[in-house]
């Protein structure tokens, strides 16, 4: 895929963070873009700070906790462009406490989002890629779905559930000319600490230090939007440490098991 120009690419979590980044990016490519999130008015300001004209944009809206709205959003969506090339599901929600202090209650809501829902909406769209004989899945997973890390078990745990999920529908849509990339982003510079839930399922409401010096959503944007054009399987947003960590849980266990036993002391 050398140009995204013109294509129709469905953005979730597009209100912020990642997903906004991902959005002037997009625009700048000359894409057509379906902005999604819970926020509408935050929709708009990006789709409008996005200098797209009105006809190359629709907003659109979403919970990714109601997916028994998904079958009307798409259709609203084709109704607009007439078909959607790419679906990049970014939109989710992060944790940051012990398992020991987390409900299962806040347990099942980090996997309703990010799991659940996620699968939810790429299943609308499996029937009109099929359809079409092409599509593009971009999963925005995490690190932590490569490997578990202290404080974010249940977010660790969903990001998990996606590769399993997605290296799955790759291989069972191959001969459908449908295509899966899997992003793994390490720590990125948005408020995905600030809105990540505690063990209580309130906000935790402040930036942590990873996050705040992790790479940046235009740099995290840049990356992905190579990938898609590469056609790469996945990839590993992140500067070294994460991605060492990667290495370290695949080819020495006992010192990752070490070192990231070590986080969990704070």
């Amino acid at each position: 895929m050398p140009t995204l120009q013109n294509k129709v690419i469905w953005v979730t979590g597009a209100s912020s963070g990642i997903g906004e980044a991902l959005v002037y990016a997009l625009a700048k490519e000359g894409a057509k873009l379906i902005l999604s999130a819970r926020r509408a008015e935050e929709l708009q300001r990006v789709a409008e700070k996005s200098k797209l004209p009105a006809t190359e944009y629709l907003i659109l809206p979403l919970d990714l906790n109601a997916a028994d709205t998904f079958e009307a959003k798409k259709n609203e969506a084709l109704q607009r462009f007439g078909h959607i090339d790419i679906l990049i599901n970014n939109g989710g929600v992060s944790q940051r406490s012990l398992a020991k202090d987390t409900t299962v209650a806040v347990d099942r809501q980090i996997m309703e989002v990010n799991y659940f829902g996620t699968i939810a909406l790429t299943k609308a769209l499996i029937p009109d890629f099929i359809k079409q004989h092409s599509g593009l899945y971009v999963v925005v997973t995490s690190a932590v779905g490569k490997f578990g890390s202290p404080w974010r078990s249940g977010y660790s745990a969903s990001k998990h559930a996606l590769h399993g999920f997605f290296d799955s529908l790759r291989a069972e849509l191959f001969n459908d000319g449908i295509k899966v990339l899997l992003v793994c982003p390490g720590f990125i510079q948005t408020n995905v600490s600030v809105n990540a839930l505690t063990g209580s399922g309130a906000k935790l409401g402040t930036m942590d230090v990873a996050t705040a010096n992790g790479l940046t959503a235009d740099e995290c944007a840049r990356q992905i939007i190579s990938a898609i054009k590469s056609g790469k399987e996945e990839i590993v947003v992140a500067k070294f440490k994460e991605r060492f960590a990667g290495f370290a849980k695949r080819f020495f266990p006992g010192i990752f098991s070490n070192m990231i036993r070590k986080m969990a002391v704070r």
